[in-house]
Parts: structure tokens; sequence; C-alpha cells
């Protein structure tokens, strides 16, 4: 899967794109599990983020990688994960930044093999977010230019 995005860049601004699984009602996070395929946090410009929580590894104890790109905060970039039955890959601009598999697949180290939903979103300050917004950074866009999901056989 993956999306075509431009980014809105500035202290304060977190602008992701990422799933949860489908049955988070039911069993909570971190059981679901969440993929976060990118995520942008303006205190630290040019970096891109991915990331898995489950429930082995969520929180301060997250699998997950960051990676800069000189010119993130400009223009179009695209953000994808390869997601197969054992192992995510993550991407920018087709460049890895990131990648997740396990030999168990306990739904507390691998809850992957089950529906999940898409979410696009961009918070404003928080945890990981930054506590100091910088007020002059607005109005911003996230703009999104598409969203595909497609089998490769």
């Amino acid at each position: 899967m993956e999306a075509r995005a431009k980014l809105p860049a500035g202290k304060g601004i977190w602008p992701a794109f990422w799933m949860l699984g489908g049955d988070i009602d039911k069993v909570g996070w971190p059981l679901a599990g969440e993929i976060d395929i990118m995520e942008y946090v303006g205190r630290e410009p040019h970096m891109a983020y991915a990331t898995v929580h489950t429930t082995q590894t969520h929180g301060a104890n997250a699998n997950g990688n960051k990676m800069e790109f000189k010119n993130l905060e400009e223009g179009f970039h695209t953000f994808g994960a390869l997601w197969t039955e054992n192992k995510i890959t993550f991407y920018v601009d087709n460049i890895e930044i990131h990648s997740f598999a396990s030999d168990s697949k306990s739904p507390e180290i691998w809850p992957f093999n089950k529906p999940f939903y898409f979410i696009l979103n961009c918070a404003v300050g928080g945890h990981f977010g930054g506590m100091e917004v910088d007020d002059s950074i607005f109005p911003q866009e996230y703009v999104v230019d598409y969203i595909k999901v497609y089998e490769i056989e």
C-alpha cells in the first residue's frame, strides 16, 4: 500500500499515514496491532518515521526507524509499505527505511495476518508531535494525491 502526499511542516505538526487492526474495538491496543507507514514530526525536520506496534513492541519499545530526507517538506512524496505474510517493509520514495519480520505468528508478536484499516491524520502537538507548537506556521495543509492498495504476485 502506498500514499502520495505533500506534508505540512513546522514545529508542532504531526501528519501520519497509518493502520490499525480491524479488531481494535474487541481486543484493544496494542494487541490489535498498529502499522505506522509514515509519521513526520515538525520538531525533527527532514525525518520520516516508520514503526510497528504490537503487544511485544509498543510505546517506548516500538519497532521502528527514522531516516532523513533533505527535501521531505518540499512537494509530493510516496510513502509505502510492502506487507507480506511474514514481513512488512517500509519505503519513502522507493527507499527502504525499515522492515519488521518475525518467525512467531502469535497475536502478541505478529498481529498482522488479519484485516487492518487506514488512518490519515494530522495532529498538532502531543507527546510524539512535540509539546511546543509554533502558531506562526498556520494554516497548514496535508495534501493527499492518492492512496493505493495493490497485490504483487
